[in-house]
């Protein structure tokens, strides 16, 4: 404590007065209120009242390990009051204000604080900013106001020091204020410490639509959405007109349990209360159908927006592409840039998403270009998103260029490569970047390993699959999770090691999903496998009964097996569901543009060319050895009539239309929604080596790129 000598002994020169007060509703915080008693002396300062030239607040005066020394160094309360009592004004009860609490208290005030930033952060808002030394002032307590307790809690950094401020708000009745009280709820509910938030805002004797959308939204922000959903009902209750702050909170709540029915049913509010036409609504809405899979209704609401930010915009070009329709993904982006609307980065994530869904290498090409054009730099996120649409759109070299031209890497992105590669049957190449990965610093991951399995699975690349199964488990304490098992059942199965792949699956002890038992079933269609299929397709149904492709899988193997009755059991179960079998397409891009084809098509308009140059194709092809594999006709007619379906295959009506409508030379890219059947696979290798044509097909599962030396990526393993 700074004293100094003069007349009539010990005479402080500026001393630091707390008084303190602890409260029944907030027992843990003891301030009250700060002030400052200064006298002139004739001494120097001592470390306790040094006085900063310039305004500063009254708490900062000193340190906080000051602080606690000064209090410390008292023995007893009755010490304290001894030395301070002369210089406080008594109280009505004739007991100093200093010997409200004791020094016990005064202690553990100042001990709570961790620095004197923490406590000058809860305690200035409330003290009157000090003059230089030589301007002495009399004891004056600084005016509680609640533009003082908003900037205190504006600087409380944990709820410990929201608590403080919370307790002071309580003693001076302040809490009452509904400023104050509803910025103590923000505040609250900005550091997660939701129950407290919730605790003063039941007790508030007064509510306003700020005090609803700040709970709501605190709720929503923790993730919460029970206690969101629950606590918007009461408001609705409340009779409260709904606002723009508080129904952007709960359509997200019902975006993220993806909680449609909830969703329309605010909606309906919205339209009551006359919303619509609200910007932060609207898009809200949209967000919240194109999230739960309602790109209709999404699309509908976003046609009616007076106008749209780039968010929307991205909200509603990655519902087209997340619901499978990315070619209307990529006309809106058309439509935004042609509206003047410049993107940013996470919109062409987005639109990179959607090419890679489409698959089309025109437009990765052009999206590329245009993202160059903006300048922007290949970050983590932009770079692997790039990497992907290549990837999906047919050129793993492309998608290399672009890895080998990101300057930061994460392991999303290494995984992402060996994905790609791995695709287009290049297994060897995933696998030459784990040990560069490994250089680089990054650890594998989950995604890594499935990344590598998979590609080991397109490649046949079984010794090297099993190794790398044990060693994530060994070496990186990654320990197998469905997905892997998954790989491996796959890995297995396409090299026809069937009862090995039974044996792995009947050791796990995870939940088998749709993948797993899709991975056992597709590996039976290879080989021909009848018993091992109808216990994988059992399980499947019981997954995913709606799925009519598995149906078809198990018809198809039961034809293989010449098992017609169980062929037509399994059809009438399909009819008595309403379940029908997904049509194959065939999609090829020429010019710029896409055609689209059916099994015996006719429906384009140079069909008649198409059809003539698949019959000259056709002799050309068995001239050279082709012979129609009627085993993938799967109807129980006679030979001719399979050959003759199998000739007007939506892939050969793509392939025929390509010869005639491009130059000689170009390569064809073409695009198959189902996997593509052994017969076409066997025609197509012919094709490209008999017309020297490179063409690459994207199926359901992989790339096939056919060279003009009649070979496949695949190594007719798929």
């Amino acid at each position: 404590m700074g004293c100094g000598s003069g007349p009539g002994g010990m005479v402080p020169r500026s001393v630091l007065i707390v008084v303190i007060a602890v409260t029944q509703s907030c027992p843990h915080a003891f301030v009250l209120h700060l002030t400052v008693l200064t006298r002139p002396a004739a001494a120097p300062p001592t470390a306790i009242t040094d006085m900063l030239e310039g305004k500063r607040s009254a708490f900062s005066i000193v340190s906080l390990k000051a602080k606690k020394s000064f209090f410390s160094s008292f023995s007893s309360a009755a010490s304290a009051s001894a030395v301070l009592d002369p210089f406080l004004p008594a109280t009505s009860n004739k007991r100093s204000a200093f010997s409200i609490v004791s020094l016990k208290a005064k202690k553990s005030f100042f001990s709570s604080f961790s620095s004197a930033a923490s406590a000058s952060a809860v305690l200035d808002p409330f003290l009157p900013a000090t003059e230089s030394a030589a301007q002495g002032t009399t004891f004056s307590p600084a005016p509680l106001q609640p533009r003082s307790f908003v900037s205190a809690l504006v600087r409380c950094r944990s709820p410990a020091e929201i608590k403080k401020v919370h307790a002071l708000a309580t003693t001076a009745a302040m809490i009452d204020n509904l400023g104050v009280a509803n910025k103590h709820v923000y505040i609250y509910a900005q550091h997660g410490a939701l129950a407290d938030a919730y605790a003063l805002f039941s007790r508030m004797k007064e509510r306003d639509n700020v005090s609803w959308s700040v709970i709501v939204g605190g709720f929503a922000k923790v993730g919460d959405y029970a206690n969101c959903m629950q606590t918007f009902r009461d408001f609705v209750r409340s009779g409260l007109r709904i606002d723009n702050f508080t129904l952007p909170f709960v359509l997200r709540a019902c975006r993220d349990t993806m909680s449609l029915g909830l969703g329309v049913e605010i909606h309906h509010l919205v339209l009551k209360a006359g919303l619509q036409s609200d910007f932060f609504v609207s898009a809200a809405l949209v967000d919240m159908y194109a999230r739960c899979g309602d790109v209709e209704d999404a699309r509908k609401v976003f046609d009616r927006m007076p106008k749209r930010d780039m968010v929307t915009w991205t909200v509603m070009m990655s519902g087209y592409a997340e619901c499978g329709n990315p070619k209307e993904s990529l006309a809106l982006f058309d439509r935004m840039r042609g509206e003047g609307v410049v993107p940013d980065k996470v919109t062409t994530v987005t639109v990179a998403f959607a090419c890679a869904k489409l698959g089309v290498m025109h437009k990765a090409k052009m999206i590329f270009d245009y993202i160059s054009s903006l300048n922007f730099s290949l970050n983590v996120i932009l770079g692997t998103a790039l990497i992907d649409m290549y990837a999906k759109c047919g050129s793993a070299d492309d998608a290399r260029e672009i890895f080998d031209r990101m300057k930061d890497r994460n392991v999303i992105t290494w995984s992402s490569m060996m994905s790609a590669y791995g695709i287009h049957g290049r297994g060897r190449e995933a696998l030459e970047l784990f040990p560069l990965m490994l250089q680089s610093g990054i650890r594998p991951s989950r995604i890594t390993f499935v990344s590598i399995l998979s590609a080991c699975s397109h490649a046949g690349l079984v010794d090297e699959g099993r190794q790398f199964f044990h060693l994530m488990e060994r070496d990186y304490s990654i320990k197998p999770d469905v997905k892997h098992y998954t790989c491996m059942v796959d890995l297995l199965g396409r090299a026809g090691k069937l009862y090995e792949a039974l044996e792995l699956s009947e050791k796990v002890t995870l939940e088998k999903d749709e993948g797993f038992w899709g991975a056992l079933l597709g590996a039976c269609r290879i080989h021909g496998n009848a018993v091992l299929a109808e216990k994988a397709a059992k399980s499947l149904l019981e997954l995913r009964p709606r799925n009519s492709g598995y149906y078809v899988l198990l018809s198809n193997i039961y034809a293989n097996a010449g098992r017609w009755e169980d062929v037509a059991e399994v059809r009438d179960l399909m009819a008595s569901r309403s379940l029908r079998k997904t049509p194959g397409w065939t999609w090829i891009e020429i010019n710029n543009e896409t055609h689209r084809f059916g099994v015996g098509d006719k429906s384009h308009p140079q069909s008649k060319e198409i059809y003539e140059t698949l019959k000259v194709l056709i002799e050309k092809l068995e001239s050279a050895g082709y012979v129609p594999d009627t085993n993938f006709v799967l109807h129980d007619i006679d030979e001719e009539l399979k050959a003759g379906f199998l000739y007007t295959h939506s892939e050969k009506l793509a392939i025929a239309f390509g010869l005639f409508a491009t130059p000689e030379s170009t390569t064809l890219r073409i695009t198959k929604n189902l996997r593509v059947c052994g017969d076409c696979h066997t025609f197509i290798k012919l094709a490209s080596s008999v017309m020297h044509r490179e063409i690459i097909v994207r199926d359901a599962h992989r790339f096939h790129h056919f060279n003009r030396g009649g070979s496949c990526s695949c190594r007719d393993y798929w």
